[in-house]
C-alpha cells in the first residue's frame, strides 16, 4: 500500500515527533509535582535515560507511548508502509527497554512504566487514577508496577 503524502511531508511530519517532553510525560511530571514529589529528568548515567527519576524513593517511571515501545494495545499497529521495516525497528525498541528495565532492576531501581493507553483518550479522571496508583507505588515495597488501558 501507497503512503498517502509524498516522502518529503512524511520527513517533514515524522521529524515532529518529540521523544522527550510529551503530552502525557508533562502531565505525569505535574501530577507528581503537585503531590509534593521532586524528581529529575532525562538521567543519562541511568540505563536507558528514564523519564522520570525519584532518587529518595529509588524508583523510575518510564512513561511510554504504545506506538513507539511496541505495546499490545489498540494504539500499536504496524504501518502499511514498509511493514517489515517497522516491524524490526519497534521490536529492537521492545528488546532494547527490556534490557534497560533489566539493568535499572539488577542496579537496585524501582521501576513504573505508564503507557500511553492509560492515559490517551480518557481525560483528566484517568489522569488522577494513573497519579494515585504511582503515589501509592512509591510509597510502598513493590518493586514493579505497569499502568496500561
Amino acid at each position: 500500500m501507497a503512503d498517502i503524502v509524498d516522502p518529503a511531508t512524511r520527513s517533514r511530519m515524522m521529524s515532529g515527533i518529540r521523544g522527550r517532553n510529551t503530552r502525557i510525560e508533562v502531565a505525569v511530571r505535574k501530577g507528581l509535582f503537585a503531590l509534593g514529589y521532586r524528581y529529575r529528568t532525562d538521567v543519562r548515567s541511568l540505563p536507558g535515560r528514564p523519564d522520570i527519576v525519584l532518587p529518595r524513593w529509588n524508583a523510575v517511571v518510564l512513561v511510554h507511548g504504545c506506538f513507539w515501545h511496541a505495546h499490545d494495545c489498540g494504539l500499536c499497529r504496524i504501518p502499511a508502509t514498509r511493514p517489515e521495516f517497522w516491524r524490526e525497528k519497534l521490536e529492537g525498541n521492545a528488546r532494547r527497554d527490556r534490557r534497560n528495565e533489566a539493568a535499572l532492576n539488577d542496579a537496585g531501581w524501582r521501576i513504573a512504566i505508564v503507557w500511553e493507553c492509560a492515559l490517551r483518550g480518557r481525560g483528566a479522571s484517568a489522569l488522577g487514577e494513573v497519579i494515585n496508583s504511582l503515589h501509592a507505588w512509591i510509597r510502598g515495597r513493590e518493586q514493579m508496577i505497569e499502568l496500561r488501558g
